[in-house]
């Protein structure tokens, strides 16, 4: 298995618990790990025989910039199954979403969700 990691795909978004992350909006970095078979595109230097990753990254855009919620983990699990759903190439998927320097007392650089989606064959 072969794989495709795109990493810190960036937004701006109004996502949190608190009302002034709504308001005012947070940054998030996704990463997408994705396992495929990549041999036909390398051998052919075909795009059409793996993933474009500027639809990746509209499948992430969408979503961050969609309809606010609380948690990362529900971006997380967004981001995951839209992306599970788009691609059928697909075999393995890992989504990680950061919130950077979430709202604490303490300084935080960033709180991270991973979720990870294997395709039955």
């Amino acid at each position: 298995m072969d794989t495709i990691t795109i990493k810190s795909l960036q937004y701006e978004a109004l996502h949190g618990v608190y009302d002034s992350e709504w308001q005012r909006g947070n940054r998030f970095e996704v990463d997408l790990i994705i396992q495929t078979v990549l041999e036909q595109a390398g051998r052919q230097d075909d795009l059409g025989k793996t993933l474009d990753y500027s639809k990746a990254e509209t499948v992430v855009r969408e979503i961050m910039k969609g309809p606010s919620v609380k948690l990362i983990e529900t971006l997380t699990q967004k981001i995951g199954e839209a992306m599970i759903m788009k691609f059928e190439m697909i075999r393995h998927l890992t989504v990680k979403v950061r919130k950077i320097n979430p709202p604490m007392q303490a300084n935080c650089a960033y709180a991270e969700v991973e979720m990870s989606w294997p395709r039955s064959s």
